[in-house]
């Protein structure tokens, strides 16, 4: 499968940590959109989208708004980066949420004939003027396959996109694997924000954090995920808003 790693929503700039020459760069909304032979598009995760755009103070919030900073570029958006592919709305046959926080979230609308794939704890907390749509949710309980070690994985797009549980960022959080035509990809939601997290000797961003700690509903969970990922072997790892995590694929 061709996958495209998009920024499907610049956010408030953030300075880097002790990387030699890295610079300042706006947090991103890290979204995958995937071609499959059989599945036409599936996405992973919707950043924000054309609504958000439109109404930021009906549909993010001035609260919201107002700490991360959005661009609020059309652009950017999901249903645009698409189009820009060559595709239309039509072709997303499914969309793979890592979880439903606005920042993830605010693209649904723009694909409202695709299904909306999310564990059951996840699709609880939906009530957020985004979904005001009417998506098309496709509910996941429990039980499932093992995938490197992470149990209770379901499979999607004959096996090739799983939706792994990773909870503790949100009730129902969850990792979204790709396999891509170098292997497993496996993009984490907000299990972390910063790919200090990830290193044998874990450093975290402390603005990052400060989003982390005001979001997460159990922090211990959390970081034993976090832990597991990193330990993780033959599988290319990444978060939704680290920017130079992005930028290592373009």
């Amino acid at each position: 499968m061709r996958v495209h790693h998009v920024n499907c929503g610049s956010l408030r700039e953030i300075e880097p940590l002790d990387e030699p020459g890295a610079e300042a760069a706006r947090a991103v909304c890290h979204v995958l959109v995937v071609e499959t032979d059989a599945d036409g598009l599936v996405l992973v995760d919707a950043g924000l989208g054309t609504g958000d755009v439109a109404d930021p103070a009906g549909r993010l919030g001035d609260e919201w708004t107002g700490f991360a900073e959005p661009v609020l570029d059309e652009a950017e958006t999901a249903l645009r980066r698409v189009e820009a592919l060559g595709f239309a709305a039509s072709d997303v046959r499914h969309i793979v949420p890592t979880h439903l926080h606005r920042d993830h979230a605010g693209g649904l609308s723009d694909f409202p004939d695709a299904a909306v794939h999310v564990f059951a704890a996840e699709r609880e907390c939906a009530t957020t003027r985004q979904f005001d749509h009417g998506p098309k949710w496709a509910v996941h309980g429990d039980g499932g396959e093992t995938w490197a070690g992470f149990e209770g994985v379901r499979p999607l797009a004959g096996g090739d996109v799983l939706l792994v549980p990773l909870g503790g960022h949100s009730p129902g959080h969850a990792g979204v694997a790709v396999r891509g035509e170098d292997g497993w990809l496996l993009h984490a939601g907000d299990a972390y924000f910063h790919h200090g997290e990830l290193r044998a000797e874990p450093r975290v961003h402390p603005v990052m954090e400060l989003v982390q700690k005001s979001a997460e509903v159990d922090r211990e969970l959390r970081l034993r995920n976090v832990a597991r990922l990193r330990e993780l072997e033959g599988v290319d790892v990444f978060c939704a808003h680290d920017p130079w995590e992005l930028m290592r694929y373009r």
